[in-house]
């Protein structure tokens, strides 16, 4: 019985070994998928050019940069928390999330045409603006300075926020399924010293909240009337409206539902 067991197990050994294989190199793509276009990829790659120079400096008898290397790569474990600790967060957060559940397209997409049509309304007359749609990860540790609104999402209502008359006008409104929850939000300003110096505060504060959160940031400039999308760490400036739809679609409405809404476009057409 034992001896029988034992090569039931062994003949489905390859099957685990697979498996095992499967899910390392899972976790090691999804590694590369959140820290890529982030300040993280410049970080790791000093890192391994300094564990190059460890075994060339051994190879080498290059015993003071050896011994110096070796001590530092030594505590490389905390090294890395320490340096990659938003990174971390940020990934520990979206394991958490649920991926099997997905939104309602329809809502979603009406959502969407208010927030679009309020950022067009806002750039074409050079208002800033600072629009935060709230995704799986919760922003309430952002709203001790905030204004609570909860109320209907709607273009008008954005652009009289963002008005300069407006006393609410300073700092970031948060989005959350067809909902304006607050306004006037402090955001994190982004510490990476990658970020070009040309960005403004309203640039930084939403690249600084994409860097902790899922969340998905439009800014308008208000010198310029640009729009970007900053999300992951990463912002993509100089935006129009047909690509900053396009964008916000991909990442908010079921491909299902878009299919859906170009056939009763065409049946129409």
């Amino acid at each position: 019985m034992t001896e029988t067991l034992y090569h039931l197990f062994k003949s489905y050994r390859i099957l685990f070994d697979l498996a095992d294989i499967f899910i390392v190199a899972f976790i090691i793509y999804r590694g590369i998928l959140l820290i890529r276009g982030t300040r993280a990829v410049q970080m790791l790659a000093g890192i391994i050019v300094l564990i190059v120079a460890y075994f060339v400096a051994r190879e080498l008898q290059l015993l003071t940069l050896y011994w110096l290397l070796g001590r530092f790569l030594s505590s490389i474990l905390l090294i890395i928390i320490i340096i990659f600790q938003r990174d971390i967060r940020r990934a520990l957060t979206q394991m958490g999330q649920t991926p099997f559940v997905s939104r309602v397209g329809e809502d979603e997409s009406q959502s969407l045409d208010e927030v679009i049509g309020a950022s067009d309304y806002l750039s074409k007359r050079r208002i800033g603006g600072l629009i935060v749609i709230e995704r799986e990860t919760g922003l309430r540790d952002y709203l001790e300075s905030a204004v609570t609104l909860d109320a209907m999402l709607s273009k008008e209502l954005l652009i009289s926020l963002f008005h300069t008359s407006s006393p609410l006008h300073d700092g970031g409104v948060i989005v959350r399924k067809g909902r304006i929850l607050n306004a006037r939000c402090v955001l994190p300003l982004t510490k990476n010293p990658y970020i070009s110096r040309s960005l403004g505060t309203r640039h930084r504060a939403a690249i600084g909240l994409s860097e902790e959160t899922d969340a998905v940031i439009i800014v308008i400039s208000e010198e310029t009337g640009s729009i970007s999308l900053a999300m992951h760490g990463g912002i993509t400036s100089d935006l129009d409206i047909t690509s900053l739809r396009n964008r916000l679609e991909a990442i908010f409405v079921p491909k299902e539902f878009q299919r859906n809404i170009w056939k009763n476009w065409l049946s129409r057409a």
